[in-house]
């Protein structure tokens, strides 16, 4: 029988009515306890690594996470992480840094409903991740949810209250679940011959600017003293305004003084190209300004937490961007 670690942090899954509002309350022991037939399934051990709204979920927390699964690696051929769903996308971005390369899952799951509600999706969201996790084929980083299965670097949060909650976002999904049976609809190469790697730092200045019509440019000299990394979501497929030279000169000043800068979409599908339109195309041609294609604003954040962890270096910033990890971005062509 295969071992399975579950590892509790909270989240809406393991939340009760405090007068307040909704609040963690429930062990991870307590939420195994209440899906019936999991520990059938596998020998589950559960590890409560904190218990709090992922709404407080912080890099530092991450590194926890990290160092229970690097910890125990050896020891299980699985892990369930079982987590709010507002930071969830962040987390499994994160994590898919943090731990590559790795032939054993690490499935993250959560509910939309707290265990105790009578209509709760927390039941079935913890029975399939664990089917998930047992699964021969199932490696790396992944979020199983509602049925489907999203690569750590591709989720979204896209509804509050649907059970429905997560799309994988310009990826194809992994895999569906129907009652016991994995539907696999992207076959991903196996980790199985690589050694899983796992990486201490991150660097956590890093800043998401969205552009919204007559926003100052003068915000990126606010930000310098604060930030090493800023990721611009532009307008449509990668307008920046130019009804005068400020944003070209903050940009260019951002970069040539050695701050890093990822140019992103705000439109949640089809990714970014800043080379389609003249307000956009002068900014391609600069080394030091990062094109993120069709990744998500998550994995962005996450994937420059972690590489300004490991160097300052433009050329290797660079290198470490386009590389592709868990599926977070197409290869190139």
């Amino acid at each position: 029988m295969k071992k399975i670690l579950m590892i509790a942090t909270g989240g809406t899954i393991a939340s009760a009515e405090g007068g307040d509002g909704l609040t963690p309350a429930m062990t991870g022991e307590e939420l195994a306890a209440s899906v019936p037939g999991i520990k059938d399934k596998c020998d589950l051990t559960v590890l409560q690594l904190m218990n709090i709204d992922s709404t407080n979920m912080r890099p530092y927390l991450w590194g926890l996470m990290r160092d229970a699964i690097t910890e125990h690696y050896n020891d299980y051929d699985g892990f369930v992480i079982l987590h709010g769903t507002d930071t969830m996308a962040y987390t499994a971005a994160a994590l898919s840094y943090l731990i590559q390369n790795s032939a054993k899952p690490i499935v993250l799951t959560g509910s939309q409903k707290p265990m105790g509600n009578p209509y709760t999706d927390a039941k079935i969201n913890i029975y399939q991740s664990i089917l998930y996790a047992l699964d021969d084929n199932s490696c790396d980083v992944s979020i199983v949810f509602n049925g489907k299965v999203v690569a750590g670097t591709r989720a979204r949060k896209q509804r509050t209250r649907s059970f429905d909650a997560f799309e994988s976002m310009n990826f194809p999904l992994l895999a569906v679940i129907h009652d016991d049976r994995i539907v696999r609809h992207y076959i991903a190469p196996t980790t199985a011959q690589a050694n899983m790697v796992s990486y201490q730092r991150l660097n956590d200045r890093v800043f998401v600017l969205k552009l919204t019509p007559e926003v100052k440019a003068d915000i990126f000299e606010l930000l310098r003293g604060h930030y090493d990394a800023i990721i611009l979501e532009t307008f449509g497929i990668g307008g920046i305004p130019e009804y005068d030279d400020s944003f070209e000169k903050a940009i260019f000043g951002w970069v040539d003084s050695g701050k890093t800068l990822a140019v992103t979409t705000q439109v949640p599908e089809e990714g970014c190209d800043l080379e389609v339109y003249q307000v956009g195309k002068k900014y391609s041609e600069h080394p030091s300004i990062l094109q993120a294609a069709d990744m998500t604003t998550e994995a962005l954040v996450a994937k420059l937490m972690w590489i300004l962890g490991q160097t300052n270096n433009p050329k290797e910033i660079h290198r470490l961007f386009y590389q592709t990890i868990n599926h977070d971005r197409q290869e190139e062509l």
